[in-house]
């Protein structure tokens, strides 16, 4: 099992949020696998020197890339449900049966997920 982490869960870690940060924290201790896309953190980078937080997250998370092959995957999954959100569709294809998602999209991450028939469980953030 792993943790994958949409733009929700960097977001909260740049907000002070205490929750998710006790969650990534035991995850961490754990030793559970953190992993995003890189669509993700093309989405919530601005600037490094100012979001120090989310560049310490970013140390101990492993990224996929959306890269040859994914791509395509990810415009099929898209054009199958009928959305059009590439962050979300890559997401999704980083999640395997049995792992947690950490999100603040539940409902566009289930309606992918359902989609490729993999069960994991959404952790609202």
């Amino acid at each position: 099992m792993k943790a994958v982490l949409d733009a929700g869960a960097f977001l909260a870690v740049e907000r002070r949020d205490r929750r998710v940060r006790a969650l990534l924290q035991v995850l961490q201790e754990r030793e559970v696998d953190l992993l995003t896309s890189s669509a993700v953190i093309a989405q919530v980078w601005r600037d490094g020197r100012r979001q120090a937080r989310l560049a310490q997250l970013l140390g101990g998370v492993g990224v996929r890339a959306l890269a040859p092959v994914e791509d395509r995957r990810t415009g099929e999954l898209l054009a199958r449900t009928r959305t059009d959100d590439v962050v979300d569709g890559h997401l999704s294809l980083c999640v395997a049966n049995g792992d947690q998602v950490l999100t603040s999209d539940r409902s566009d991450i289930e309606r992918l997920l359902k989609a490729r028939g993999v069960g994991a469980t959404i952790v609202d953030v």
